[in-house]
């Protein structure tokens, strides 16, 4: 080979995204702040809608362990479960 390195896309795209961003922390652009905000507004969003479905997911897989568990324990007596 005569010294010439081929490089990866993978680089090539980290290096431009880089540079691009670093020209756009150059420019002083005034509305970063507001888009930071913004941003932080649909992470928070994303966040809350995250909690709640998890309580909503947990809530029912408890109630189902416990109707399970309840099932399991008088399985001797009736026969059936509901």
């Amino acid at each position: 080979m005569n010294g010439f390195r081929k490089s990866h896309p993978a680089v090539d795209f980290l290096i431009t995204f880089l540079q691009g961003r670093v020209q756009r922390a150059r420019s002083g652009e005034l509305d970063r702040g507001a888009s930071a905000v913004e941003w932080v507004i649909i992470s928070a969003v994303v966040v809350a809608i995250v909690g709640v479905v998890a309580a909503i997911i947990n809530a029912a897989l408890s109630t189902g362990a416990t109707k399970v568990g309840n099932c399991i324990a008088g399985a001797n007596q009736s026969g059936t479960c509901k």
